[in-house]
């Protein structure tokens, strides 16, 4: 005795596959409105392993150049950057001065809390409040710190205050 996958209630092919949802009538209800999220404030991010403090070129921008250029191993971070390496500390501080004064992206620099180095950047970029819609991007982090704790906690930071804090209900990561 041979029972076919649709009356065995499986759904492989050659199975009655009828489209259970284009012939079932519309709900009625309508669906509420979330309230829009809050824009993101050049405030500190803090966690274990790390901070994200907002960018702050006299603070920030020697030890985030050393930790990035250097080397054809270290400037390879910016391969798929759209900006970097920079030719000096020189115009790379410029570059950050022109970053810190946006909101949208808004730049962060992480900060090892066992170091006290800065060790990359992050932002927030995209910022849809009223859609709920933010994206974290232009991230980067120094070779001392890729694949490490502090880089996962960094970026769950951002993903936490933007979704718990901020009230974001779409977060892109790129």
């Amino acid at each position: 005795m041979s029972m076919d996958k649709a009356e065995a209630g499986g759904a492989g092919k050659g199975a009655d596959t009828t489209d259970r949802l284009r012939d079932r009538a519309p709900n009625a209800n309508a669906v509420e409105r979330m309230p829009p999220s809050r824009w993101p404030t050049r405030a500190a991010l803090k966690g274990t392993s790390c901070v994200l403090e907002p960018v702050d070129p006299d603070r920030h921008a020697a030890m985030l150049f050393a930790g990035s250029h250097g080397s054809p191993e270290i400037d390879a971070l910016w391969t798929y950057m759209p900006y970097g390496p920079f030719a000096n500390a020189g115009a790379f501080r410029v570059w950050l001065g022109d970053s810190a004064s946006g909101s949208d992206p808004l730049f962060y620099t992480i900060v090892d809390r066992a170091s006290g180095r800065s060790v990359g950047m992050a932002s927030y970029l995209n910022i849809y409040p009223k859609n709920g819609s933010i994206e974290i991007g232009h991230i980067w982090f120094s070779p001392s710190v890729q694949r490490t704790r502090l880089t996962t906690e960094s970026l769950y930071l951002m993903m936490r205050h933007a979704m718990d804090d901020l009230g974001y209900r779409r977060l892109e990561w790129k």
